[in-house]
């Protein structure tokens, strides 16, 4: 019997912080199947959920050295649930996907703790930003428009944007610090 499969989560995510492959794929096979069905039941979309699924285990392993997880279920749940919110505020498909699932609207998408806990720490935050560096911000996270769209709708170039995009997330993630989980998410 592969004794991998008895491991438990404490014992595999002090494995994964160690750098085993193995652990990381057990968490992997662990996982993977259940956070899809809770992905696929909020987004109803195979390509999406399975990108959001991926991002959130490349991130893990990436990160793998510097996470304090203490309920790994809970933890990939959360991670996923996070993506999720991304995602759904992004997707040209966001009205659908609300309408469908009404109670997100409220519940998953805007009234997380979790969420206002973050959302006042990045409100605290572009209100640091050179006033075109926050309305560039402002214009791709609140009004999700396209980096060409901001361009045009300022009369500035693509790479302009693009490069105070980089800027400015750069910046944010630094000032995240500890609360580097939410980095991917961003």
């Amino acid at each position: 019997m592969n004794t991998e499969n008895i491991l438990s989560d404490q014992e595999l995510t002090i494995q994964l912080k160690e750098g085993s492959r193995a652990a990381f794929n057990q968490i992997y096979y662990r996982y993977s199947e259940s956070l899809y069905r809770y992905a696929f039941n909020i987004v109803k979309d195979e390509d999406e959920c399975t990108d959001a699924i991926q991002e959130v285990f490349i991130w893990l392993w990436s990160n793998r050295e510097k996470v304090q997880i203490n309920a790994l279920n809970g933890y990939l749940s959360a991670a996923v649930k996070y993506k999720l919110t991304r995602v759904i505020q992004q997707s040209k498909r966001r009205a659908e996907i609300l309408a469908q699932r009404p109670e997100l609207s409220h519940s998953f998408i805007d009234n997380s703790l979790e969420i206002r806990e973050l959302q006042t720490v990045i409100n605290d935050f572009i209100h640091t930003l050179p006033p075109k560096a926050r309305q560039i911000f402002e214009l791709s996270r609140n009004e999700y428009l396209s980096n060409k769209e901001i361009a045009e709708k300022m009369g500035i170039s693509t790479k302009t944007v693009e490069n105070q995009m980089t800027i400015t997330l750069k910046k944010l993630k630094k000032n995240l610090g500890a609360m580097s989980f939410w980095s991917p998410f961003l």
